[in-house]
Formats: C-alpha cells, sequence, structure tokens
C-alpha cells in the first residue's frame, strides 16, 4: 500500500514537472502569434485606404470585396474548428500540423492582395479570391494556434503567463505591422488629385508655387504600387519566419488535455459551445467590442488624412498607439491579476472612450492628435487583447460542467475568432458603403462635408455605442475570481482521480 501511494506521488510529480514551460518555450508560443496580429493590423489599417486610393476601386465593389471577405473568413472559422476537433493525433500533435501545412499558401495569397493586376475588368474578382482565399488559409494557421494554449500545459498558471507573453508579443506584431506597412508606404505616397474647387482656390498662388514645385521629386502611383508590395513581401518573409519558430519552440502536451468524447457533427457542435451561458455572453461582449474597435482601426487611417488632413502623417499617428498600447502591456497584466479580468475589461475599455470624443472635437492640430492618440493606445491594448485572457476560464468552467464532454477545446476558441472575423466584414463593409453614399473623392485633395461628418460617425458616435452594449452584456457575465479559481480546484482534482485511476490499472495489469 506504502509503494503505490509512492509511486503515485511520483507520478503526479512528473507529470507537474512536464506541465512547467521554460522561459523559451513561452516565448516560442507566444512568437506564434505575430503573424496573425501584423497581417491583421496592416489589412485592418491599409487595405481599404489601398483599394480606394491605389487600386482605384470604387467605394461600392471595394465594400463588396471586405465585406464578403471578412464574411467568408468568419464562415471558414467554425468550420476549421471542427475540422481541427476531430483530426488525429501526430507525432507533432493535433494543433501544429495545421499551422505548418497553411503558411506558404498564405503567405503567396497575401503578397497577391497587395499586387494591383495589369486589367481593369477583373480587378474586383481578383482582390475577392485572394482576399478569401488568405483569409481561409489564415484561419488554418490562427484557429489551431490558438486553441494550443490548452496544449502547451494543463496548469492554469503557465497558461496564463504564456498568454501574458503572447499578448505583448502580438501587441509588438501590431506595431511591427503598422510600421513595416505605414513607413515603407508613407515614402512612397502619392499626391492628392486636386478637385474643381481645389483647383479655382489654388489658382492665387500658381505664380508662387511654379518654381518650387519644379524642384520637389515626383512621386508617381506605380510608386506607390512598388511600395505596396514591398511591404507585403516583407511581412510574408515574417510570417514565415514565426511559423517555423513556433513549430520548432512549442510541444504539443497530449497529457495536457483530457481524452477526447464521442465524435460529434457539426451543428451538435455549435449547439454545444453556444449553449454554454457563460460562452455566449462573453462571445456577445467581445461581439459588440470587437466591432467598435475594428471600425475605429478600418477608418482612423482615412479619418486622419481626410478629415484631419494630415496625409503624410497619418502612418505616424498609428504607430503612436500602437506603441503606446505595446508600453501598456504591463500595467495591464498587472490590474488583471491584481482587480481581476472583468475589472480589467471595463476599466481598460471605457478608458479608450474620452479620446474617441475628443478626437473628433479638436480643431486640427498635428501635436494634440499625437498627444490624444498616443494617450488613447492605453485603452486599446486593454481593449483588444484582455477579452482574450478570460477564454480560457470559460473552457475550464464548461469541462468542469461537462465532465464527460471533452477535446472541444477548437471548437471555442474557432467561433471567438468567428466573431471577430464577422465583426470586422461588417464593419469595414458599412463603413465602406457609407463612404460610398456620402460621395467619398479617389485620391481626392479635399472631400465633401458629408464624407467628414461619415468619418467622425465612424471612429467616435458608432464605436461608443457599440462599447457600452457590449460591456452592458459583461455585467451579466457569471465568471468571477472566486469561481474561476474553484474550477481550476475542481479540473485538478479530476486530473488527479484519471491519473491515480490509470496508476491503479497499470498495477493491476502487472499483476495479472
Amino acid at each position: 500500500m506504502i509503494t503505490s501511494t509512492v509511486k503515485k506521488m511520483e507520478k503526479n510529480e512528473l507529470l507537474l514537472e512536464k506541465q512547467w514551460l521554460s522561459i523559451c518555450n513561452k516565448l516560442s508560443y507566444a512568437i506564434g502569434g505575430a503573424p496573425y496580429q501584423i497581417t491583421g493590423c496592416a489589412l485592418g489599417f491599409f487595405l481599404q485606404i489601398y483599394l480606394l486610393d491605389v487600386a482605384q476601386l470604387d467605394p461600392f465593389y471595394a465594400s463588396i470585396i471586405l465585406f464578403v471577405g471578412r464574411a467568408w473568413d468568419a464562415v471558414t472559422d467554425p468550420t476549421v474548428g471542427f475540422l481541427v476537433s476531430r483530426s488525429p493525433w501526430t507525432r507533432f500533435g493535433r494543433m501544429l500540423p495545421w499551422i505548418l501545412l497553411s503558411t506558404p499558401l498564405a503567405v503567396l495569397s497575401y503578397f497577391l492582395i497587395w499586387y494591383v493586376p495589369p486589367f481593369e475588368n477583373g480587378k474586383v474578382i481578383w482582390y475577392l479570391f485572394f482576399y478569401c482565399l488568405f483569409q481561409t488559409l489564415q484561419t488554418c494557421f490562427h484557429v489551431p494556434y490558438s486553441a494550443l494554449t490548452m496544449f502547451i500545459s494543463s496548469e492554469q498558471k503557465e497558461r496564463d503567463s504564456a498568454t501574458a507573453y503572447r499578448m505583448t508579443v502580438e501587441v509588438l506584431g501590431t506595431v511591427l505591422g503598422t510600421a513595416i506597412q505605414g513607413q515603407i508606404v508613407g515614402m512612397a505616397n502619392a499626391p492628392c488629385l486636386p478637385g474643381p474647387g481645389d483647383i479655382v482656390a489654388d489658382l492665387n498662388h500658381t505664380t508662387n508655387a511654379a518654381g518650387l514645385n519644379d524642384s520637389e521629386p515626383v512621386i508617381s502611383l506605380e510608386h506607390t504600387k512598388a511600395a505596396y508590395m514591398i511591404a507585403s513581401g516583407v511581412i510574408c518573409l515574417i510570417y514565415v519566419l514565426c511559423a517555423l519558430v513556433l513549430f520548432f519552440g512549442v510541444r504539443e502536451k497530449k497529457e495536457s488535455c483530457r481524452p477526447r468524447s464521442e465524435p460529434m457533427s457539426f451543428l451538435q457542435g455549435i449547439r454545444l459551445v453556444m449553449g454554454h451561458g457563460p460562452y455566449a455572453k462573453l462571445v456577445m461582449v467581445f461581439l459588440f467590442t470587437s466591432l467598435a474597435f475594428m471600425l475605429l482601426e478600418g477608418n482612423f487611417a482615412l479619418f486622419c488624412s481626410s478629415t484631419l488632413g494630415f496625409r503624410n502623417n497619418f502612418q505616424n499617428i498609428l504607430l503612436a498607439i500602437m506603441l503606446s498600447a505595446t508600453l501598456a502591456i504591463p500595467f495591464w497584466q498587472w490590474f488583471l491579476t491584481r482587480f481581476g479580468k472583468k475589472t480589467a475589461v471595463y476599466t481598460g475599455t471605457l478608458s479608450v472612450v474620452p479620446f474617441m470624443v475628443l478626437v473628433v472635437c479638436i480643431k486640427s492640430n498635428l501635436i494634440v492628435t499625437y498627444v490624444v492618440s498616443f494617450a488613447s493606445g492605453v485603452g486599446v491594448a486593454a481593449a483588444f487583447l484582455l477579452p482574450w485572457s478570460m477564454l480560457p476560464d470559460v473552457v475550464d468552467d464548461f469541462q468542469v460542467q461537462n465532465p464527460d464532454s471533452t477535446g472541444h477545446e477548437a471548437l471555442f476558441y474557432s467561433f471567438y475568432v468567428f466573431f471577430t472575423k464577422f465583426a470586422s466584414g461588417v464593419s469595414l463593409g458599412i463603413s465602406t458603403l457609407s463612404l460610398d453614399f456620402a460621395g467619398y473623392i479617389t485620391r481626392g485633395c479635399s472631400q465633401p462635408e458629408e464624407v467628414h461628418l461619415t468619418l467622425k460617425i465612424l471612429v467616435s458616435a458608432a464605436p461608443i455605442a457599440l462599447i457600452i452594449i457590449g460591456l452592458v452584456i459583461l455585467y451579466f457575465y457569471p465568471i468571477n475570481e472566486e469561481r474561476r479559481q474553484g474550477n481550476r480546484k475542481l479540473l485538478q482534482e479530476q486530473r488527479d482521480n484519471e491519473t491515480d485511476s490509470e496508476t491503479d490499472s497499470t498495477e493491476l495489469a502487472n499483476v495479472v
């Protein structure tokens, strides 16, 4: 009896040691989150203005590309999540093969999104096809990566620590994406095209400006097209390097997850995850807050260049926001552990609201805009990243309440990603269509007053309303710190009991 107890203790200690992650493991895992953020940031901030001013598509067709592409992407998330959840375990794990195999085609399709084809009639089909293809392939990367959190360790502290590393690297990824795309493109920003009103207003200055204009370097639209391709090539290289670091630096631990229950159909999986009350509430919170910040992200570049008049500085303003968000991550990690996740989401999300109001109320001033943008980055970091830290708690809560239904982690994460991308598609589609109705002028030096009003609504009034709706739903989210700790203890007891059962079965087999 004593020998049996000692063996169980030794086995439990050995399993516990296996669940600890080294700094190298955590960094490798975190680096894997960079491609999604880098490409997402580049697409979110620059794709709309690229389609309108570089590819020179009609705003109506641009809105179709943005909405259909994101809607398609959203549909693929639960589909891929279902397929991943039914994938067999390989020598490399269940998630990592998806990540590795999807990378080559993903970077190729991403590069072709930023290429302007030498024909006019098929442009819309070109961008729609490669945009949808890239979103599908990136889903095959990001859904398994998101679910990988549950497979790197069964220890909640280790998963939280790895998530903190991931949050930091992901925000660094947004900075990198903004810097690469913004700075390279900003150096080859083609001049705007004056409208009739601009030409009339400029007649009085023609004589004085003639000598100056002759000496200025001429940047053509072709230079801008080349700059977008160079930026996409650099991002593709980073994407591949990050995927390799993740694949070789992280090992999935089969003992970190409980054995899967019987396979179920796709519709059964949807009913299973969406039927869990805390998950449904958290998803709705994430849907509304994501929609708010996607509206802000997708239209802020146009707002800075058209409404505020900072056509040559908007990429630096975006970089200031992302840099501020990066510096704020350690603070939010401390705040989260000190006051709890729910309080952190409330505080962080609400902190950006005053700056949303201020940026549309102040008179156009570059220095003030930099200050307001840098300050708002603190709240942006919290609003984007803190809800992700709550998802493992929901998965644990589900496993406690449904101990016989296991192995569905990928489904939970895929639907979470689904609503993020659905929000992005809706926001980009609606905003671009709204600009079309307002009379947006492609590459125009000035825009109608209706366009300025529309942009102010899209970066301020609409996001604030959506944030309020999301936080009202968050009030009814039931998992607090006490329940989270209780779930953690119950899951650990379940794992210990399963380990004891396996040990007893092994000893009995040896005796026989």
